[in-house]
């Protein structure tokens, strides 16, 4: 096979054209889904249709609709469209078809609501160089119209689905089932890895029947593994978007531009954690169907599906929303007050944490710390944890937490914050000249944090332990040692890392933020 050959693949749908740069090869704006728009906006994803010749696959597709977040840059000449469904492959240059390679999917954060897997981040060259795997990267549905929930508004005429941006993520799955060998990778070892509303789908993914076989392995960083609504809020939340869009039915919904639905989304988005402390509007759903139960709950107990899991947190997960001004997260006592009353409210028959209770497990943090390790902790690292317990008893399961941060984010008082760690695991440290990450030094350290974490992840997609050279083993967590990797300067084995937050939380699964 000539590096010529290599750069056509032979898919279901037809032959694409990539590129290479000679030491990876590249496609880009894959369709794998058929445009979600007109009627079939707020309908489950149908596959993209086929075509003839070879398809030119060197620019990203469209973005899925959103409002610019300088946060989130999505890249160069990139455009929004609902016509979004859209998905990336990277190889080794040297890989040919049937060669069998480890694929790893990944599933972009953004609150459920921004970002895209044409982001600079996302370049995938350097994990891929590294681990020696076929990487995907996909795009999904966001925000009101990837996860708005208008059943209560469906007729036998006018229909539409829930769970859209799920939906969307499990046709992609199937699409790398029926191609992975395409572009030398092996569809019996799938990783789907994702951060924030990524590491969210991908939690939800292990609780999602219909998910079983499409991957082997599974990766959660940062999961909001708890917030996932019950049908009744969603559709409540449903009810809200239209009412922002003046629409009394689907049809006049249908009707609204994409981005007249965004920017009532906006609305939606701002105006229900400010009324609800802890609340994110936009999420998966527990519609009894795709998603019967609750996720938290399910892996909990130990019954979701039966893959090895890699998940963790960042030590400062709430440093980014205060810094944001972002109203996601409840700081301030007034917000985490209202948070704890509207818990007890919702579950009356519940043995919840008394506030004294949890407050044990903050001994030593100083008062103005205490509402970000509280935020923390309930919408991050706890739901972690319980899902990583109960996980266990079924499948492998490795826990981490990043710590690592640099003198310039020290001083900015951000430290590890939520997302900190994407820089290291894709080996993209030069964030431009915006970036203050590295002003104060760091950055060689940064390479060698940044080679660990590559090295674990691609060897956990290869079937081994994710251990890395020079670093201590990572032990499997069970409910004896609780072993938890520190991701630092230098990597380190904790047991039981998270025992006083344990006992000062419970085990009662808050199974409703």
């Amino acid at each position: 096979m000539t590096a010529t050959d290599r750069l056509v693949a032979r898919t279901t749908g037809g032959l694409l054209g990539g590129r290479t740069d000679g030491a990876t090869t590249v496609w880009r704006g894959i369709r794998y889904a058929a445009p979600p728009s007109g009627a079939m906006r707020w309908r489950a994803p149908a596959p993209g249709a086929p075509w003839q010749g070879i398809a030119d696959a060197g620019a990203f597709g469209p973005a899925a609709p959103q409002n610019p977040n300088p946060a989130v840059p999505l890249g160069p000449d990139i455009h929004v469209s609902e016509d979004c469904l859209f998905l990336n492959v990277r190889t080794p240059s040297n890989v040919g078809p049937g060669d069998g390679l480890p694929v790893m999917v990944w599933v972009h954060g953004g609150a459920y609501t921004f970002g895209s897997a044409s982001q600079p981040l996302f370049d995938g060259r350097s994990l891929v160089e590294a681990g020696e795997v076929v990487l995907v990267t996909i795009n999904y549905r966001l925000g009101g119209l990837g996860f708005a929930e208008l059943g209560g508004f469906a007729t036998a005429e006018d229909r539409v689905d829930g769970n859209l941006a799920l939906r969307d993520v499990l046709l992609a799955l199937e699409w790398v089932q029926e191609n992975a060998r395409a572009f030398g990778g092996d569809p019996e070892r799938v990783t789907v890895f994702g951060e924030s509303a990524g590491g969210g789908l991908v939690t939800t993914l292990l609780a999602t029947p219909s998910a079983e076989g499409l991957f082997a392995r599974a990766i959660a960083q940062s999961s909001p593994v708890s917030s996932v609504y019950e049908l009744d809020r969603a559709r409540e939340v449903g009810a809200r978007l239209l009412r922002e869009l003046g629409a009394a039915d689907l049809a006049a919904a249908r009707a609204r531009s994409a981005q007249e639905v965004v920017d009532a989304a906006a609305r939606v988005y701002a105006a229900v954690p400010a009324e609800e402390p802890g609340v994110i509007p936009f999420a998966p759903a527990v519609d009894g169907e795709l998603v019967p139960e609750h996720p938290i709950a399910v892996l909990r107990e130990g019954r979701g599906l039966r893959v090895p899991l890699l998940i963790g947190t960042n030590r400062d997960e709430a440093t980014l929303f205060k810094y944001m001004k972002s109203p996601l997260m409840p700081i301030t006592e007034p917000t985490i007050t209202a948070m704890f009353r509207a818990m007890a409210a919702e579950r009356p028959d519940a043995e919840l944490p008394s506030r004294a209770q949890v407050l044990d497990a903050y001994e030593g943090v100083r008062h103005r710390a205490l509402g970000l390790g509280i935020a923390r902790d309930i919408g991050f690292r706890m739901p972690t944890v319980w899902a990583a317990e109960g996980h266990a008893r079924i499948a492998p399961v490795h826990l981490y937490r990043f710590d690592r941060t640099t003198p310039m984010l020290e001083l900015l008082g951000i430290g590890a914050t939520h997302a900190s760690e994407l820089p290291y695991l894709w080996g993209e440290l030069d964030g431009g000249r915006k970036d203050p990450t590295f002003l104060l030094g760091g950055r060689r350290r940064g390479r060698e944090v940044s080679r660990r974490m590559q090295e674990r992840w691609t060897a956990f997609a290869h079937g081994r332990s994710p251990d890395a050279a020079g670093a201590p083993d990572w032990s499997r967590y069970d409910a004896e040692g609780r072993a938890t990797l520190v991701i630092d300067a230098e990597d380190r084995i904790v047991p039981d890392l998270d025992g006083e937050l344990r006992r000062g939380w419970g085990d009662e699964v808050l199974a409703f933020r």
